[in-house]
């Protein structure tokens, strides 16, 4: 059935929950995986005077050691299943990088977690499993 599954996370609660269903799902598939998670691009409409001529190598080395935690823990859940994974640290918007990523590795499905939000909360807000499940042109498994 599906043969390459894309796990994205964000190290979030709802995310390690889909980290897990995820990698589960793999091991009984006998999928190849690939985890994903990426950080925004500082925004270019930040004003030099806003901040100091230092901060976008602090951000930048600030989220790649974040991003880095989060890709250990999963790492280390894999293998406590028997389970091999690529992981992955990409800078760019998460649904963005999601989809890109699952293209580039030619995965079959994308697993992740939705953020939970209800209601009108969730219409004023969006949400990148909402742009990812209506942008991506392989199935989307949402977890809640």
């Amino acid at each position: 059935m599906f043969k390459h599954i894309l796990i994205a996370t964000d190290g979030s609660e709802v995310a390690n929950k889909a980290v897990s269903a995820g990698l589960k799902l793999a091991k009984k598939l006998a999928a190849r995986v690939v985890v994903v998670t990426a950080s925004e691009p500082l925004r270019a409409t930040v004003s030099a005077e806003t901040i100091a001529a230092n901060f976008p190598a602090a951000y930048e080395k600030a989220s790649k050691e974040e991003a880095e935690k989060v890709l250990v823990e999963v790492r280390g859940e894999a293998r406590s299943i028997g389970l091999e994974c690529e992981t992955l640290y990409v800078v760019n918007f998460p649904a963005e990088a999601i989809i890109e990523t699952a293209k580039a590795n030619a995965c079959d499905l994308i697993v992740m977690g939705s953020h939970g939000r209800r209601g009108i909360a969730r219409l004023l807000l969006g949400s990148q499993a909402t742009k990812v499940v209506t942008f991506s042109s392989v199935p989307v498994l949402i977890y809640r």
